[in-house]
């Protein structure tokens, strides 16, 4: 019995300090292309050589479709402004966005922009993305939603941990390789979450990047915005207000 415990105890040691140790990943700019700074940047994805954007704000929201080369604004809807536009994701042929604090998301034809309907949830909406089966959805708490993309109606909630404690503030979303990689709020650091256990598998410190945008500290212009090329498999970053977008690699952690 005293073997079966020390053993046991031994495997809880183990895995617990195989949580604690979470890498942390640094970055390399590979390219810098321009952004809109009067962009309040709350959803953005890249699809079909097209970069996706919502902004926020009341009486400046929108969905915008951007030539990702020159940040030209291609095509725009403006959100009413009693909504505070939050986190955008495609599926199949619509655009699903989300309100801030209006339990109110709406539908949009992901080609012309042109509204399709709109659904409610409770609580607040932060942002979107999905992984071409479902959609996960963020409210600033420590959970993720998982979205019937067909009802919109919530179908389970990843609890989401770091060291075994609760990560809140959980904002922009993106699907990475199949990780939900997600910033956190006012934080210079990326999440890349299990999308099955909710652990964080690493972070991601960009630290210094606003600095490179040519943007000061903040409450409001902070890191947000993650958009991911599959094709290509580029990384996309930005930040609320910022003049650059940037295409990051990220660096093994130390001693990896």
């Amino acid at each position: 019995m005293l073997i079966k415990t020390t053993f046991a105890a031994l495997a809880l040691a183990i895995a617990t300090l195989a949580q604690a140790a979470v890498p942390v990943y640094g970055y390399i700019v590979k390219q810098t292309y321009p952004h809109d700074p009067q962009a309040f940047t709350e959803g953005l994805f890249y699809q079909d050589g097209v970069m996706y954007e919502s902004t926020g704000l009341n009486g400046r929201s929108s969905i915008r479709k951007v030539e990702l080369e020159t940040g030209k604004v291609l095509l725009s809807r403006e959100i009413p402004s009693t909504y505070f536009g939050e986190g955008i994701a495609p599926f199949g042929k619509r655009l699903i966005s989300l309100t801030w604090t209006n339990q109110v998301g709406f539908v949009f034809d992901l080609e012309t922009l042109q509204p399709q309907g709109r659904f409610g949830y409770e609580g607040e909406g932060w942002a979107l993305t999905s992984d071409g089966e479902r959609l996960y959805m963020s409210d600033g708490t420590q959970y993720i939603r998982v979205l019937d993309p067909n009802t919109l109606k919530v179908t389970r909630r990843i609890r989401v941990t770091a060291d075994g404690a609760p990560v809140t503030q959980i904002n922009e979303l993106e699907w990475v390789e199949g990780q939900i990689y997600a910033n956190i709020w006012q934080t210079d650091r990326i999440a890349r979450i299990d999308p099955f256990s909710g652990r964080v598998l690493g972070w991601i410190d960009l630290t210094g990047l606003d600095k490179l945008s040519g943007v000061g500290p903040g409450t409001d212009n902070v890191l947000n915005g993650i958009a991911y090329d599959k094709a290509k498999k580029r990384l996309f970053v930005t930040g609320k207000m910022w003049p650059k977008l940037f295409h990051i690699e990220l660096k093994q952690p130390a001693g990896r």
